[in-house]
């Protein structure tokens, strides 16, 4: 019987592209594995890079979490100040996975040019910001130095300027009105020493970000007083507890809120990715596994023949299962190694060279994002290469009905 088995395997894999009706089926199953593992490839990496690049920007803006008076009112511009002169500063000790605190202000103003005016934020910050995503989002000039004396350098987005036809190196007026209405305004001259791109339309064409001592001196404030504080966290799926662990380790007087807080419907938006990705994961290997069951029923079909005469010769209903199993499993693997083939090489494509643009003002970047990552990638072809064979399981039971006598006479 072993003997038999051998020549079974070795007949059902030889001439399972030679037969001229099982030869199409095949390719057509190969290519749904091929193409749906490519389809799944770009849903995962572009869905989780857009919504990376989105949380980026937006923390690059506000950090994971705000502390503020609870008198701020959720407003735009630092109204009541708060001292930075508090047990969580400069290093949030109390609690485990921060990586960051700095201290900021902000202020309203109006740009002013000889011909027009831009209304925007002056985002006031020391000695404690981090650069880092501004190291990234800048595309001329140089990062501002506010580790000295006060001074008037200004970082500026490439929407603003644009808007306004300013180029690095410009002067302009900035106007901000004082508490006292009556009283006139401050009116402070900027010099532009970088440029910024974020791609995040909202964020570029309101914020400009300067030295935080301009803003304390407009204010009437102290040294030692800002307008709040942007804590920084290092693993964003712990955003939720660690805002509730850094609101329980602040000052009775303050107010803390989350970065999905404060701005809810951009990140209700972007969790409607993952049910996308889910959907279309769901759909494909679906397509997949319903063509792989066509092809299975084919080759049986064909071999009809040979699995009556199996039979006969006293081989079990599994054991000639396992025959047509074992070759599903082989297009499987052929059609997994080509739509890793060439779902990698499309990401990589365009993970370097960004050949798929996108609209700013929709999706907030520039460029479709990818996330490359071995974990998920090794997933989706495990996940893909056992559904299918699960599905194909329910087909291969047809082999259990072949009667041995009619199947030899089977033409």
């Amino acid at each position: 019987m072993n003997y038999e088995y051998f020549i079974a395997k070795r007949i059902v894999a030889g001439k399972v592209y030679k037969s001229s009706v099982s030869a199409p089926i095949i390719k057509i199953g190969i290519a749904a594995i091929t193409i749906g593992i490519v389809v799944m490839m770009i849903a995962i990496a572009t869905g989780i890079g857009l919504q990376q690049k989105i949380r980026e920007k937006v923390i690059a803006f506000n950090g994971h979490v705000t502390i503020a008076n609870y008198d701020s009112n959720n407003s735009q511009e630092s109204m009541v100040p708060i001292s930075k002169k508090q047990d969580f500063y400069p290093k949030f000790t109390s609690v485990e996975g921060i990586s960051h605190i700095q201290a900021i202000a902000t202020k309203l103003g109006v740009i002013r040019t000889e011909d027009d005016f831009e209304g925007a934020i002056l985002k006031g910050v020391g000695v404690d910001y981090n650069w880092d995503y501004f190291k990234a989002f800048l595309i001329e000039g140089r990062i501002p130095d506010y580790t000295k004396e006060r001074n008037e350098d200004v970082l500026i987005s490439q929407y603003l300027a644009n808007r306004l036809g300013f180029i690095l190196g410009d002067r302009f007026q900035m106007v901000f009105a004082k508490k006292d209405l009556n009283k006139p305004p401050s009116i402070i001259t900027y010099r532009i020493v970088g440029i910024y791109n974020s791609g995040f339309r909202d964020f570029d064409a309101t914020y400009i970000i300067g030295d935080i001592r301009h803003i304390q001196r407009i204010n009437r404030w102290d040294e030692d007083q800002i307008g709040s504080f942007e804590v920084f966290i290092e693993d964003f799926d712990d955003l939720e507890q660690m805002g509730i662990e850094i609101y329980k380790n602040t000052p009775s007087d303050l107010n803390t809120q989350t970065v999905s807080d404060k701005y809810f419907s951009i990140f209700e938006w972007i969790k409607i990715f993952d049910t996308n990705i889910y959907g279309i994961i769901g759909i494909m290997i679906l397509i997949a596994g319903i063509n792989m069951i066509t092809a299975l029923l084919v080759l049986i079909l064909e071999r009809t023949q040979m699995i009556g005469i199996l039979k006969a010769l006293g081989s079990s209903n599994w054991s000639i299962r396992k025959v047509f199993i074992y070759n599903a499993s082989y297009l499987i693997i052929l059609g997994l190694i080509w739509g890793n083939l060439f779902g990698l090489g499309l990401l990589f494509t365009q993970k370097y060279f960004k050949l798929f643009p996108l609209d700013p003002s929709v999706y907030y970047v520039t460029e479709a994002p990818v996330y490359i990552n071995l974990g998920y990638i090794m997933a989706l072809n495990f996940g893909t290469m056992i559904m299918c064979l699960l599905m194909l399981l329910v087909p291969s039971y047809v082999i259990t009905k072949i009667s041995p006598v009619k199947a030899i006479r089977f033409e």
